[in-house]
């Protein structure tokens, strides 16, 4: 897989098949950035908590260990 074709690259718009993509170890990398907030500018970690947070309303199951990292608030985003 190239680094254009991994699915946290963070250039790349969120999609379907961007999500999709996502595995329990591409999660945890995303997460870990996150977890570590250390990011070159805000906006490279403001895209990877929207990312997050739509793995969160479109895979679920993936995010379960990492709900700590995103907004509790409810949200329908369907």
């Amino acid at each position: 897989m190239t680094d254009m074709e991994h699915p946290i690259n963070l250039a790349e718009a969120i999609t379907q098949e961007r999500l999709e993509a996502f595995d329990d170890e591409s999660i945890a990398v995303l997460a870990k950035r996150l977890d570590e907030d250390d990011y070159p500018t805000p906006f490279a970690g403001l895209n990877d908590w929207h990312l997050l947070r739509a793995l969160a309303i479109h895979r679920p199951e993936l995010t379960i260990p990492y709900l700590h990292l995103i907004d509790q608030e409810p949200f329908d985003e369907d």
